[in-house]
């Protein structure tokens, strides 16, 4: 099947009310009805196509059983996996009533490191995430001494996620010194790329190593996705540290993160 026409407002409806009945976070029995979808028009193509994309990216872990569906349909040992609870999260923040909004705000402040990436820069996937945000960190990094490099390092000691999920349990250094060994290796020896020549960093080579060595997905906003990595690191960095970063970054890039 190929997915088209995915709606966030049909996939926020299916992964809340999963959520709304799991909460011992046991695999279990969730039942739709259509009024469940009131006013939204759902076609049995297009719920077939929501399910089938919230199962392939792991988003909720089901089987589809029914005869009656969009009508009515369950969905059985069905789990909210924790992609699924980040995914819910950032989708509650446009369809979740105000008063359900409100009880569950927090100070963006409070919020871990690569949730903050994943809401700003509306990254869905926190993998996705942690990929793009080490790979800014890269090109942050290509621009600067060693020297300024380690500085930025001994600031960033918080984790990056409160997770069960080992693949994601790291300090948000591990992400700046880059996870490569050999990539970081590199990065400590060569000297900035700040000069004349092909290598040299500008606005555009900045803006495209990250949309290219990233794996950033088409419909994403470069812009966005930078000044989302650059928003949560100027969380967790001191004053000095800012301005020393601004100083090596180019015109446009610079402007991003003086706005973040």
């Amino acid at each position: 099947m190929t997915i088209t026409n995915l709606r966030d407002d049909i996939s926020y409806t299916l992964l809340k009310k999963n959520a709304q009945t799991n909460g011992n976070q046991e695999p279990h029995e969730v039942n739709f009805t259509k009024s469940d979808f009131d006013g939204r028009d759902l076609t049995l193509d297009s719920l077939e196509q929501h399910l089938e994309y919230l199962t392939l990216n792991e988003y909720i872990n089901a089987d589809v059983t029914g005869d009656n569906a969009p009508e009515s349909f369950s969905l059985k040992d069905a789990e909210l996996t924790e992609k699924g609870q980040y995914l819910l999260k950032r989708l509650g923040e446009k369809y979740a009533p105000a008063k359900e909004r409100q009880a569950v705000s927090i100070d963006s402040k409070d919020m871990p490191f690569l949730e903050k990436v994943m809401i700003s820069g509306d990254i869905p996937d926190p993998f996705d995430a942690r990929d793009i945000t080490e790979v800014v960190f890269r090109v942050m990094r290509d621009l600067m001494t060693t020297e300024a490099s380690d500085r930025v390092a001994e600031e960033l000691h918080e984790e990056i996620l409160e997770t069960k999920d080992k693949a994601l349990q790291m300090e948000i250094a591990d992400l700046w010194k880059d996870t490569n060994p050999i990539v970081g290796f590199l990065s400590r020896v060569r000297p900035p790329w700040q000069g004349p020549g092909i290598f040299k960093i500008d606005d555009d080579r900045f803006l495209f190593r990250v949309a290219n060595e990233g794996g950033m997905p088409p419909e994403r906003e470069r812009e966005q996705v930078v000044k989302a990595v650059f928003s949560a690191t100027k969380d967790e960095l001191s004053e000095e540290r800012i301005q020393e970063i601004a100083s090596w970054l180019p015109g446009k890039v610079r402007q991003l993160w003086e706005a973040a």
